[in-house]
């Protein structure tokens, strides 16, 4: 049951990834694919200042503020350069592989011999297992709060209606330049708050290690909105997402239970991702052939 358990842990850290990309893939409606750059900044910069002495808090925060630079870059070439948003992404992630690497020094870093965020709760919770849960659940308690205030100020308001038509947005006076790149700012530091934190769970950071990581965040999303597939209110969808990430992470772990090799996990993810985004389709096509066949 330690695997399972486990896997509901990083089901939570990595719902916080969940929840910065439901805000560029459902409020913006585009997958940003600076999310797997800025995933690995976020655990670059955390590690990097951790191993060069610094507070584990503080290197989280200051992972996360790096994360926010990266989204405020994609922001910048798809607001101000006008370069599509798939484009803006690509650059991004491809500039940022040379850039972590300098950040880290190598290829990869570990945390072995440091004490992590997770240490910080030692005093009230012994079990490492029950350190990482509880900070996981505080953390995003913390996002979701923070998130459903922050969408219901005109501030928040402003980078929806820049969502749903950008026409109408200009026709009110929002500037949907400025509110991309603060949405992408807000979505990619919440990524990179993903990344700092499951660095320190797996005590180390690697520059490939944010490989795939969009498919584990849309899994995520699209879960959410199965398993919940009626109307929610802000603050339920951004729960629904948590839940579909920890029903992913216990997935994975039951396929590969049955027997599949490690080394096809993001084969796994991928054909996993497009069940689920096929799923309504199938479930749609099976009950008109049905009614057809009575």
């Amino acid at each position: 049951m330690g695997i399972y358990f486990s896997a509901v842990i990083q089901g939570i850290l990595w719902g916080i990834m969940g929840l910065g990309l439901f805000i560029s893939f459902r409020m913006l409606r585009f997958a940003d694919l600076t999310s797997e750059a800025s995933f690995v900044v976020g655990a670059a910069v955390s590690v990097s200042m951790m191993t060069s002495g610094s507070h584990p808090l503080f290197a989280v925060v200051l992972g996360m503020l790096a994360g926010m630079l990266t989204g405020l870059f994609t922001g910048f070439l798809m607001a101000y350069l006008e370069i599509p948003s798939l484009l803006s992404g690509i650059i991004t992630l491809t500039a940022l592989y040379s850039i972590n690497l300098r950040i880290m020094g190598r290829a990869n870093l570990s945390l072995r011999q440091h004490n992590t965020v997770y240490d910080l709760f030692a005093t009230w919770f012994p079990s490492d297992h029950m350190q990482r849960l509880v900070l996981g659940i505080v953390v995003v308690t913390v996002c979701i709060v923070t998130l459903n205030y922050f969408f219901k100020t005109d501030l928040g308001q402003a980078i929806i209606a820049t969502g749903d038509n950008e026409v109408m947005a200009v026709s009110l006076g929002i500037s949907i330049g400025k509110m991309k790149c603060l949405a992408l700012m807000l979505s990619n530091g919440l990524i990179a708050l993903s990344g700092s934190l499951l660095a320190q769970y797996n005590k180390f950071a690697d520059v490939s290690m944010g490989l795939g990581t969009v498919i584990i965040a849309l899994s995520a999303i699209i879960i959410g909105e199965l398993v919940f597939h009626q109307q929610l209110s802000l603050t339920m969808r951004l729960i629904s997402i948590i839940i579909g990430s920890i029903i992913y992470r216990l997935l994975l772990v039951f396929v590969l239970q049955l027997g599949f090799n490690p080394s096809d996990f993001r084969l796994v993810s991928a054909s996993l991702l497009a069940l689920l985004l096929a799923f309504p389709i199938l479930k749609r096509k099976l009950a008109n052939h049905l009614r057809g066949g009575i």
